[in-house]
């Protein structure tokens, strides 16, 4: 990095028509100003920023070569899309990049025309750009259609679903494959960008379709012969058979950090205009031209703010653990005792705690990709033969599961246990990984326990509760951060199942708390009984099977009863309201007051700050009760987005 960060080249683009008529020498320079720009932006905001440097110059390129935005340049996932915002308009607000008020994380349509597709999920750019494409194509219209898509996102079924629907198409579609995990160093070196270049040009083309008309003279078997046998061959030098089996034609490998190298391909690719679509091999490195990224194990994925000179990051120290190593503790536990406990992530090892697992536990764990559908039913069958598999998968990345969850595990009533990480808000990254959901979509599903932990102890009694089903699925959620800071057991203790607890009693006012509120339920009881309200605290621990006896016990010694949780409507409210109702105990008069995410999606920001937006703090339970008992008066009612 530079020391005076001087980016003479880079203050002059404020869009990416500004580099259009730069020289290969000036995009290396603008290159090496945007490298120094995005590490410095993210140094102050944290953010991803290994996946960015890895794609600088292949963002450059591209935004020099096509006509953006009327050329549709989609990103998957979005990672890596930080250099793209500052080309694109957004260099000022770089710095409040995952703040409160500030810009995306991810790639957003509401943020800019350069943002065709939201993405925060990976392996969607293929199927979206097929649609633009064919919309394109019905419109009359001739622009391009750019998908990004790396080589971790093409390991989901979903980007091969696309792929084998655009290759049976005629709409034109250049996919782009960035590379930055070769297991097996591929040849991206002078001799192949030649074959790049030969093999993307107009007249190579002209002459394979000229040899392909002529094939279609001969016999049909001479013919698909002579098909193949060029397909093959290409595929020999290249690699790319794989992709043309599925109906691309394959361009590559690229060295993506080699300007020289992509121009003159994307500039083939832009101006042949046959139908049907096209992949080009570009291969990258993550981190690539700072230190401290490359060198890293993680190559800087995701980072907290950082010394630039350095790399060493400013993380809070914090005398808790964090509910994702307390997991992996737990199970870890369970697993020494029982051999037949396996545990199954898609992608997300360290996210999730399972690396720790697959320390001790090597042979037991496994790391699908980004394949979540596979992960459940692969855990499904697991089941069948008597293991006991544990999904470790964020709330928001098992929603790409749904239907295996239901038809795979629900319907056969298959003992697969979902643990779920970063439920309810989870702060910089926003509303694409909050996960808010999961109570309500796995509430309605039959013979399924649904559990939340109000605290990492509780976590670890419900990683042994799970373990100890085994009759039916389960689930259990718990947030992202540090827990509350209490002594650990070595081991978790089985639960009832259905069975809540009483934190404290009183008897005007009863909090009823599912998850990890119950710490903001018992601050507002605090305040309650200071205002001479006392107040019953109780954690719930299951939304199902609901524990009726606690639920009933609250209704009848209270005026008030409150329910609180870090999800959407549709969950451990609706359970609770459900039950009170066909059991007539709302009929005395009983003020039930359910407390939930509200009905939108919320924006990125530090979690206090999101909890506080939502009404879901201590300051809005007292509010809550106080409305409730006629005495608002005493505090500002919360109001709901």
């Amino acid at each position: 990095m530079s020391e005076d960060h001087e980016t003479p080249l880079l203050d002059t683009v404020n869009i990416p028509a500004d580099t259009r008529e730069f020289s290969p020498e000036e995009l290396r320079q603008l290159s090496d100003e945007l490298r120094d720009e995005t590490v410095r932006a993210v140094s102050v905001t944290g953010g991803h920023l290994g996946a960015s440097l890895g794609v600088v110059e292949l963002t450059v390129a591209l935004h020099h070569v096509f006509d953006t935005p009327d050329d549709r340049l989609i990103w998957d996932v979005g990672h890596q899309a930080y250099p793209h915002k500052i080309l694109t308009g957004r260099r000022d607000r770089i710095r409040t990049l995952r703040q409160g008020g500030g810009l995306s994380g991810f790639t957003r349509r509401s943020e800019s025309p350069y943002d065709p597709f939201g993405a925060a999920h990976s392996s969607t750019s293929i199927s979206a750009g097929l649609g633009m494409a064919v919309a394109r194509d019905l419109d009359g219209r001739a622009n391009n259609v750019i998908c990004v898509i790396g080589d971790g996102a093409m390991s989901a079924g979903m980007a091969y679903e696309a792929m084998n629907n655009a290759g049976d198409k005629a709409s034109r579609l250049i996919v782009i494959l960035n590379d930055n995990d070769m297991s097996i160093a591929p040849p991206v070196g002078a001799m192949s960008a030649y074959l790049s270049r030969l093999i993307s040009s107009k007249p190579y083309r002209s002459i394979r379709h000229y040899a392909a008309e002529v094939a279609k003279r001969f016999p049909r078997r001479l013919s698909e012969t002579a098909k193949r046998a060029e397909e093959y061959a290409r595929g020999l030098v290249t690699g790319g058979t794989l992709f043309e089996e599925l109906g691309f034609y394959y361009v590559g490998p690229v060295d993506g950090h080699n300007i020289d190298h992509l121009l003159p391909v994307l500039k083939n690719i832009r101006d042949d205009k046959e139908e049907g679509p096209v992949l080009l091999h570009v291969v990258t490195r993550k981190g690539h031209g700072y230190p401290p990224a490359e060198e890293s194990d993680d190559k800087y994925h995701g980072v907290a703010k950082f010394d630039v000179v350095t790399g060493k990051q400013h993380k809070p120290k914090s005398n808790a653990p964090s509910y994702t190593s307390v997991f992996a503790k737990g199970l870890i536990a369970e697993a020494r005792e029982d051999d037949r406990i396996v545990t199954i992530t898609g992608a997300m090892p360290e996210g999730t705690g399972v690396d720790k697992f697959a320390e001790v536990f090597p042979e037991r764990c496994f790391d699908v990709g980004i394949a979540e559908q596979h992960a459940v039913t692969f855990a499904a069958g697991l089941a069948t033969e008597g293991f006991k598999p544990f999904v470790a998968i964020y709330s928001t990345f098992l929603q790409r599961a749904y239907d295996q969850v239901v038809h795979d595990v629900a319907v056969q009533r298959l003992p697969v246990r979902f643990a779920m990480d970063r439920a309810g808000l989870v702060g910089a990254d926003g509303a694409t990984h909050a996960g808010s959901f999961d109570t309500t979509y796995l509430s309605c599903l039959p013979g399924f326990v649904v559990m939340a932990a109000a605290d990492e102890v509780e976590l670890m009694h419900m990683v042994a509760t799970a373990a100890a089903i085994d009759d039916r699925p389960s689930s259990f959620r718990y947030p992202r951060g540090e827990g509350v800071g209490l002594d650990l057991p070595d081991k978790g203790t089985v639960l009832e199942i259905g069975k809540g607890r009483i934190v404290r009693e009183g008897s005007a006012v009863a909090i009823l708390s599912f998850g990890d509120r119950l710490a903001e339920a018992s601050t507002a009881a605090d305040e309650l009984a200071s205002r001479g309200l006392s107040t019953t605290v109780a954690d719930a621990r299951f939304a199902k099977p609901l524990d009726e006896d606690l639920i009933r016990r609250l209704a009848n010694e209270h005026e008030v009863l409150i329910t609180i949780e870090a999800g959407a409507i549709g969950g451990f409210a609706s359970q609770v309201l459900h039950f009170l109702a066909t059991e007539g105990l709302l009929d005395a008069g009983l003020k039930v007051r359910p407390m939930v995410l509200p009905d939108t999606f919320t924006d990125h920001d530090a979690p206090a700050a999101q909890y506080k937006t939502v009404h879901l703090t201590s300051t809005d339970i007292v509010a809550t009760a106080l409305t409730a008992l006629g005495r608002p008066e005493k505090a500002e009612t919360p109001k709901r987005a």
